[in-house]
């Protein structure tokens, strides 16, 4: 795997990433132009990313269908620098009629437990907790 990051001005950045074009940037109030997401936040996403797809994956293979699903990441910064994260809180969010919850949390531990990398590799270094909610 590789990505590439540009410096394009300022403090933003494009990054292609599997033939897709991300840009980076900071706030104004440290000279950026506010034109992209922040890369630790961009850690959250793949979290949210990796393990959402895992359960729908999952999911479908049990043939659990949902009406809606999202992933909630809650990431808590150190105060000093470098600020890494040390908690991230997800909340697996399904919406639908009759959804079996021992199925729901059997998909989501799957994905905790085995399959999601960007899970087992944050586990590591920070507490990784989660919780879900049907609505």
């Amino acid at each position: 795997m590789r990505v590439t990051t540009f410096w394009m001005e300022d403090l933003a950045f494009d990054s292609e990433v599997n033939g897709h074009h991300i840009v980076l940037d900071a706030d104004d109030s440290v000279g950026g132009k506010d034109r992209g997401p922040r890369p630790k936040n961009l850690v959250l996403a793949s979290l949210t990313g990796c393990t959402g797809m895992d359960v729908i994956s999952i999911l479908n293979k049990m043939r659990v269908k949902v009406d809606s699903f999202r992933v909630i990441a809650d990431g808590e910064a150190a105060t000093e620098h470098p600020k890494v994260f040390n908690k991230i809180h997800l909340i697996y969010e399904f919406k639908g009629k009759d959804l079996p919850m021992d199925k729901l949390k059997k998909a989501v531990e799957l994905s905790q437990n085995r399959y999601c990398p960007v899970s087992a590799m944050l586990k590591n270094v920070l507490d990784l907790s989660y919780e879900i909610k049907v609505i």
